[in-house]
């Protein structure tokens, strides 16, 4: 009943970051709209919330280690939901790109935190947990969007509903981290150092952070350009093109949603070989392929190709190292800075040469994610007591790793 209790807790978390982010960019059309930005001027604004997540990252780990991981979870979870108010008050460019400074730092350090605590309730479990909390993330920014996208028809103001929309999820966000399991800081050994305020990934954390920077990058590519290649590229009308996007992120979350069986089946090490080669057969169908049903197939396919190498890759880090939240945050710096180039490298490329052109990069990345699958074996954790793993098996049951 306990842990039945913890997987609902942290199930909730990942729903209520998902919510945030969800609701948010279902009324940016309205936002965009009332402070009269042009699509430059918005471009700006949205390159915030990637600087602010990039720069507040670093330190993250060691807050984690100050609060505890639950307490952080909770009140940065708290902080990312209540951080939608600040684009409902901005009146101009300037004051929502501040807002989005802000809010980028809060749900990239909420997304750590609620990361951290999935990897200890995982060891516990003793079975892998973290991609189907992915994939309840996206469930999370559906409903949210698809609130945002009732109470636009329904003709209410963006700044009402963002401001409920905040006070309801900043409330969930307290009940959620509440009924989560206590933080056990007795089982840090005294021999280990806190971690350093500020840090930056190396080594193996690097290149964890290096798949997952292929993953979002290869991801961000599809949700940002997936219905104008299909418009521009592959002919489709504009209702067609604008599914491409529902079916890549759909695709994305059932697959993360059910990854944790095919993880168990299969291992980690298999499963990331394995999609990255999915991923690359989706990318080639994209760049070669001219027509709608063969693009759409392709973005599917991508879709699956990518879908569990970040939940993977952050599970693979809170087992390395006595501080799971740095470890965390050192991989989710370098997959964050993807949000930053991503969209732009493949608008600049395909300004350049083309679109497919500019895709072949997209369809080469997740064959490094299947190049990088050997760095998902289990080892043995940094705690005395425990034994390793054997290769491309999931972890055992665990004692929670020290916050």
């Amino acid at each position: 009943m306990r842990m039945s209790r913890d997987r609902l807790a942290i199930a909730a978390a990942f729903g209520i970051h998902g919510a945030v982010g969800g609701g948010l960019a279902a009324r940016m059309p309205a936002v965009a709209g009332n402070l009269h930005l042009s699509p430059g001027m918005l471009g700006v604004a949205l390159l915030m919330p990637a600087v602010g997540g990039v720069a507040t990252m670093p330190f993250t780990g060691w807050v984690i280690h100050r609060l505890g991981v639950r307490s952080a979870t909770r009140a940065l979870l708290t902080l990312w939901a209540a951080s939608l108010v600040l684009p409902a008050v901005a009146t101009g460019l300037w004051g929502l790109a501040a807002g989005f400074l802000v809010y980028g730092a809060a749900a990239a350090s909420a997304d750590v935190a609620i990361n951290a605590q999935a990897v200890a309730i995982e060891a516990r479990v003793g079975r892998p947990i973290l991609s189907g909390l992915h994939g309840l993330w996206s469930v999370g920014s559906f409903i949210g969007s698809g609130i945002g996208a009732l109470a636009a028809l329904a003709g209410i103001g963006y700044r009402p509903h963002l401001v409920v929309v905040a006070a309801v999820l900043a409330a969930l966000a307290v009940l959620a981290g509440n009924a989560l399991p206590g933080d056990r800081r007795s089982d840090a050994r005294a021999d280990v150092p806190p971690p350093r305020r500020f840090s930056l990934p190396t080594g193996t954390i690097l290149l964890l952070g290096l798949v997952a920077f292929c993953a979002g990058f290869a991801e961000a590519s599809g949700i940002n350009w997936s219905a104008i290649y299909l418009n521009r590229v592959a002919g489709a009308s504009q209702a067609v093109a604008a599914t491409a996007y529902s079916g890549f992120a759909g695709v994305m979350a059932a697959m993360r949603l059910c990854g944790d069986r095919v993880i168990r089946a299969l291992g980690p090490v298999l499963t990331v070989r394995a999609s990255g080669l999915i991923g690359v057969a989706g990318g080639v169908l994209i760049v070669t392929g001219r027509g709608t049903v063969t693009a759409f197939c392709g973005f599917a396919l991508l879709g699956i190709g990518i879908a569990t190498a970040i939940p993977l890759a952050f599970a693979t880090a809170g087992r390395i190292g006595p501080h799971p939240g740095q470890a965390i945050a050192g991989v989710a710096t370098v997959s964050y800075a993807a949000n930053l180039i991503g969209p732009a490298a493949i608008g600049g490329i395909a300004d350049a040469v083309s679109l497919p052109a500019a895709f072949t990069i997209v369809a080469a990345l997740p064959a490094f994610i299947a190049l990088g699958g050997g760095l998902m074996r289990p080892k043995a954790p940094a705690t005395p007591g425990v034994t390793a793993t054997a290769p491309n098996q999931p972890a055992p049951s665990q004692p929670v790793p020290p916050t």
